[in-house]
């Protein structure tokens, strides 16, 4: 038996009527909220990038202050024009980083036959800033750091490797390092370039076929060190140009 529709249907039938009307009203208020609080945001910075834009390419402890304030709330401005869209287009970065990024490849090409592709960080951010000019302003590790992560999507194999002891190393050619390897570059870090088996027995325990092994390899196979077969004191010495101290 079919019964027509009652009072508390209809009722019901009405109040939800009322809160879909109510939800739409709301979602509009939210939205419109949204574009004002988002014109503001714009507005003011505008003016901040207006107001100190030489400040934060030129000044790095008032760039990497910057950098960690747009971090806290979700933005990367030196992300480049396609990431950082209208920061990195009104705080004029995206050319900025390029520029920085372009620097990088041209030192690690050009040293790149004497390191076998690997250089130290220091090395790499001494010679960068020799490229530049005085306006440019200073750049430090912080920034090639962040820069050779926008060269990754080259598939050139740019990354920054942490060798152990607070030490960092740039590769640019695509090979990875293994375990041994890594160690080695640590090791030769601390003495200055030159390596020998006796170093990685005594001070990481490895048994000589263990060393010699790792250093054959990256002398022919990778060609990250070069070797000395006339060591005065040991006969057989391993010299590692990016862990090297060049005075030039």
């Amino acid at each position: 038996m079919h019964r027509g529709v009652g009072l508390a249907a209809f009722d019901r039938e009405q109040v939800s009527q009322r809160f879909a009307e109510l939800s739409s009203e709301l979602s509009k208020t939210q939205v419109d909220h949204l574009q004002s609080q988002l014109t503001q945001f714009q507005t003011a910075l505008s003016h901040f990038a207006k107001t100190h834009r030489d400040s934060i390419r030129s000044d790095p402890t008032f760039r990497h202050a910057f950098q960690q304030m747009c971090a806290s709330i979700g933005v990367d401005p030196l992300a480049g024009p396609r990431k950082g869209g209208f920061w990195a287009e009104m705080l004029g970065l995206g050319d900025w980083q390029y520029e920085l990024g372009v620097q990088i490849v041209d030192v690690c090409v050009s040293t790149r036959e004497r390191n076998g592709g690997v250089i130290e960080i220091g090395e790499l951010v001494d010679k960068v800033s020799r490229l530049r000019d005085v306006e440019s302003g200073v750049i430090t590790e912080e920034d090639v750091i962040r820069s050779i992560r926008t060269l990754q999507p080259l598939g050139a194999g740019y990354e920054v490797l942490d060798v152990g002891g607070g030490k960092k190393m740039v590769r640019s050619v695509v090979k990875e390092l293994d375990a041994d390897q890594a160690v080695v570059l640590a090791e030769a870090q601390l003495v200055g370039g030159r390596i020998v088996e006796e170093i990685l027995e005594n001070r990481r325990g490895w048994t000589k076929d263990r060393a010699r092994a790792a250093l054959e390899n990256m002398l022919l196979r990778d060609g990250l060190c070069w070797l000395d077969s006339q060591d005065e004191h040991y006969g057989k010495a391993y010299w590692v140009p990016s862990a090297m101290h060049w005075g030039e």
